[in-house]
């Protein structure tokens, strides 16, 4: 089982993915009504910028993904924060129903999905976690800003330059991080039987070209990743691109739509 950011993708999106600021978890927290009693599976954890910073402020997280590159680099950044109530499992959105026998009829505060859903059929994933789920629990499925390729800036209109000139074709794809895609997540979480509500942070932040340049290949799958001289040679080149310039300022905003179980 794996999904392909295994390797040096695993590492650059260890390195080079955004973290998220405290006001995120204040309103996961708030809007669940999460403590010291709950249990959340964030599904799609990657190397663990959510799972390890919600694991400070309630009972237990488990962490899923398909990846064991990343579930490893997420074990290791745990135990570097001194994480000690985070579980790190193998697995994916189709394993709901198996890890729901596994917990005995236990419900969990909420299950989170950040910058993975692209990945799941929303439908099957939101009807299975509903059995899962405690009254007043539910699903977070979290955007952690626009690809860095399709902000609207100069820096990020000179990335995508670089981008295209890279590939030999136009670089539109969105992560469905974009209005369509949360459309898509908000239809679905109500067709499923929840109660809708949004929210969404925003914060600006420095983003350096070694960053860039990280977040890019960690959005990759290892086996169409460039040769390391191609890698240095688009570095060089989006640095040149933003005038020799070696950081800019990224307006992040994170959004989170939840599915509120009554």
């Amino acid at each position: 089982m794996t999904s392909g950011f295994s390797g040096e993708v695993a590492t650059y999106y260890a390195r080079h993915r955004r973290g998220y600021p405290p006001e995120v978890l204040d309103a996961l927290t708030a809007t669940f009504h999460l403590g010291a009693e709950d249990t959340v599976i964030d599904l799609g954890c990657g190397t663990g910028q959510l799972s390890i910073p919600l694991a400070a402020r309630i009972g237990a997280v488990l962490g899923v993904d398909p990846e064991p590159d990343m579930l490893a680099l997420a074990r290791s950044a745990g135990v570097e924060a001194g994480t000690t109530n985070a579980t790190w499992m193998l697995g994916g959105d189709r394993d709901l129903p198996a890890l729901s026998r596994s917990l005995g009829g236990r419900t969990v505060g909420a299950l989170t999905v950040a910058v993975a859903i692209h990945f799941m059929d929303r439908d099957t994933l939101f009807e299975a976690v509903r059995p899962l789920l405690r009254p007043g629990g539910g699903i977070a499925v979290v955007t952690n800003g626009a690809p860095l390729w399709l902000q609207n800036t100069a820096w990020s209109e000179a990335l995508r330059g670089c981008l295209e000139r890279l590939f030999g074709h136009p670089v539109t794809a969105s992560c469905q991080t974009d209005e369509a895609g949360r459309r898509r997540n908000r239809e679905a979480l109500v067709r499923a039987g929840y109660r809708y509500a949004e929210t969404c942070v925003e914060y600006d932040a420095p983003l350096t070209v070694d960053d860039m340049v990280g977040g890019v290949l960690s959005a990759m799958s290892a086996d169409s990743l460039p040769s390391v001289q191609q890698r240095a040679e688009f570095a060089s080149e989006v640095r040149e691109a933003l005038g020799g310039t070696d950081e800019v300022t990224e307006r992040v905003r994170v959004w989170l739509q939840y599915g509120v179980r009554a």
